[in-house]
Formats: C-alpha cells, sequence, structure tokens
C-alpha cells in the first residue's frame, strides 16, 4: 500500500512588523517512519517534524525522565528570537498529541494541537 498523505490543517500567524508570516502545515501519513505506520508531519519554515511512533517513543520516556506532560521538542522547535518562535510539543496523556505554539512580534502566542493516531 502506498502513503497516503493527507492536509488536517494549515494556518498561518502574520507579523505585522515585517509583513512575513509563519505557516504551519499538518498532515496526517498511512505509513511513516521505519515502522510504515500511521503518523503525522508538521511543516513549518522548510522544517519536517515526523511524529511516528518510535521517535513518539523515545520523546515520551524522555517526557516521563523529565517529569513533564509536554515535552518541548527543542531540537525540532525554532527558537532564536524570545518574541517570535515555533516551539514544537510531545503532549503525554491518552490520546498522545502534537502541539504547535507560534508566535510573532506582533501576534500573540497561538496553540494548536493534534491527536497522534497511536499509542507508545
Amino acid at each position: 500500500m502506498a502513503n497516503e498523505k493527507t492536509i488536517i490543517d494549515e494556518w498561518s500567524v502574520k507579523d505585522l512588523e515585517d509583513g512575513s508570516s509563519l505557516t504551519i502545515t499538518v498532515v496526517n501519513c498511512t505509513e511513516l517512519g521505519n515502522q510504515s505506520l500511521p503518523g503525522i508531519q508538521v511543516f513549518y519554515m522548510g522544517n519536517i517534524i515526523n511524529y511516528e511512533p518510535l521517535a513518539t517513543e523515545r520523546w515520551a520516556y524522555q517526557a516521563t525522565k523529565a517529569d513533564v506532560t509536554e515535552y518541548l521538542l527543542e531540537d525540532k522547535s525554532w527558537m532564536v528570537h524570545a518574541d517570535q518562535f515555533v516551539k514544537n510539543y510531545l503532549v503525554l496523556g491518552s490520546p498522545l498529541k502534537a502541539k504547535v505554539v507560534v508566535k510573532t512580534r506582533s501576534s500573540k502566542e497561538i496553540t494548536k494541537e493534534y491527536d497522534l493516531p497511536f499509542a507508545v
């Protein structure tokens, strides 16, 4: 079976300082990762985060070890500036969730969460 991708959500946060915007696209995939299991991808600024079972299991373990329920994926986030960023999280619970927080210089923080199609 071929991987089928379906866009779950696509949204932008505009920066009125310079007219730019940060666009986030979330895609559901029928086959993702080494095990070809369902998962989701988050696209932003040329970056792709794969929420697939193997990587997510490792992040969930690190979250449990750090005793947090929302695990910031620092290496998968863009946090160069304090007043503009894209932060990606794994939210523990049932169901597991991918959380995206976006802020531009002229906006408030915009947060969206997406259920993951698997459990670890």
